[in-house]
């Protein structure tokens, strides 16, 4: 083995964020350095090792981190994924980081996918420490997502079991009702991530339920397969390539996968063309969930990894 791991922790906020951090052992000196987390309700268990671990053998120092609320990581309520509350993690991530030795400041890079996909976008316009980015599969628009989302489940489901989830202006509804209700005092509700078919759940196609709960079998007993209902007010706000044209002079590769129900190939790609060079789009064979593990990782880690030695290594 060619890195070493060790557990770590930083502050974000005023609370503590577990991670793991990866040296490579034959390299002196400041190197550059990848900061990674993951998507939606999802923890640095679930394959993000696949990944860290390609970067970390190239020579790369590698930060990988649970949110707060999520995971290891310090937080109430729990399961509460806020994609701005996620930002505020990443950059202090990338703060802490950028204080350790061996870490060049100047040549951080970020990797993000899914829900965080979206987030290093956000982050990469706004931060300028960030030298490269990665952003793999990225939910780009969290409404046109729930809409395609809510069409997709009504056309898998058979016509006689009750909508997984309901039409998105009775959902929003439903989400305002809770409003006034937990501004009433009602208690914290929660949603399930993922659900057998026929049942509600915030990701209602067969491949999410058959990803994450197999992960959280194996791979991540720690995952936690709910999210609350703010989490989902959170997610129809949000819009992380409002300012995609300023990511520019940052260098961006976009990975998309093209057969994504989850965060819609179509819209990745739209969001795509908005961005200004330098850029670069790398389309790969599968849906939504094919780049975290083979054959589609085979495809994804490389790509990641070229982007990043272009851009961080001299």
């Amino acid at each position: 083995m060619t890195y070493t791991r060790e557990d770590v922790t930083f502050i974000s906020e005023g609370l503590s964020c577990k991670g793991w951090l990866y040296r490579p052992k034959e390299h002196s000196g400041k190197r550059p350095t990848i900061v990674m987390a993951h998507g939606f309700s999802a923890v640095k268990e679930m394959y993000l090792p696949n990944f860290a671990e390609r970067f970390a053998e190239a020579g790369f120092i590698v930060l990988v981190f649970d949110y707060r609320f999520i995971g290891e990581s310090e937080g109430e309520p729990r399961q509460q994924v806020i994609p701005a509350e996620q930002i505020k993690d990443y950059r202090n991530a990338i703060t802490w980081v950028s204080q350790q030795e061996q870490v060049d400041a100047e040549r951080i890079g970020i990797w993000g996918s899914s829900y965080s996909g979206g987030h290093v976008l956000s982050i990469a316009a706004r931060d300028r420490r960030v030298k490269a980015v990665v952003s793999q599969a990225p939910c780009v628009d969290g409404f046109k997502n729930a809409q395609l989302l809510s069409v997709a489940s009504r056309e898998q489901q058979d016509p006689t079991v009750e909508v997984q989830l309901p039409r998105l202006s009775g959902f929003t509804q439903v989400l305002q009702n809770y409003r006034q209700a937990r501004y009433d005092g009602a208690p914290i509700e929660y949603m399930p991530v993922v659900a057998p078919e026929g049942e509600k759940s915030a990701l209602p196609t067969p491949d999410s339920f058959d990803w994450f709960t197999r992960a959280g079998a194996t791979i991540a007993p720690n995952w936690v397969n709910q999210v609350t209902m703010e989490t989902m007010e959170a997610y129809l706000d949000y819009y992380p390539t409002d300012l995609i044209d300023r990511i520019s002079p940052t260098p961006l590769l976009m990975i998309v996968a093209e057969n994504d129900e989850i965060t819609p190939t179509e819209l990745a790609v739209a969001a795509y063309e908005r961005a200004k060079q330098p850029k670069k789009l790398e389309m790969i064979s599968g849906g939504h969930f094919s780049a975290y593990t083979e054959p589609g990782l085979s495809s994804s880690a490389p790509a990641a990894l070229a982007w990043f030695k272009k851009h961080l290594t001299p």
